[in-house]
């Protein structure tokens, strides 16, 4: 489970992390981040999420991809996934995952992997190295 101050609940919040974020999508899953400071503003549609200074994850598990208890089944092992990979998102940001229907069928190691891969490409060179995106797969 993920902790309150890290989630995104706000409609305006997911809006505000898919319209004004970067987006990869990598086989099972689509993943926006915005990340706070960028040209265009603050990505925090909310005061709440503008006075916290750590990433807010939020999770989108459309009906595509099955019935209730698929999706949720779905969600749980994308909020566990996330979960470790909090220390590596951006101060300040705002992540939207988007399962794809594929991911219903995904075990959690490919969904890991697509996961690291989505994370990976949009937060880039710009770590300072390639540390702390080099664990993104370890933490398993």
């Amino acid at each position: 489970m993920l902790p309150a101050a890290v989630r995104l609940t706000r409609r305006d919040d997911f809006a505000t992390g898919v319209q004004r974020g970067r987006r990869a999508a990598r086989g099972s899953v689509v993943v926006h981040l915005a990340r706070a400071g960028a040209n265009e503003g603050p990505p925090a549609a909310s005061p709440a999420v503008e006075l916290n200074l750590g990433p807010k994850v939020g999770f989108v598990v459309g009906r595509a991809v099955g019935g209730s208890v698929v999706r949720h089944r779905v969600q749980r092992r994308l909020r566990h996934l996330m979960r470790s990979r909090l220390a590596n998102l951006p101060a300040g940001s705002l992540v939207v995952v988007r399962a794809l229907p594929s991911s219903a069928e995904a075990s959690s190691a490919a969904l890991g992997d697509d996961l690291d891969g989505a994370l990976r490409r949009l937060i880039g060179p710009r770590a300072a190295g390639a540390s702390s995106t080099a664990n993104l797969g370890r933490r398993r």
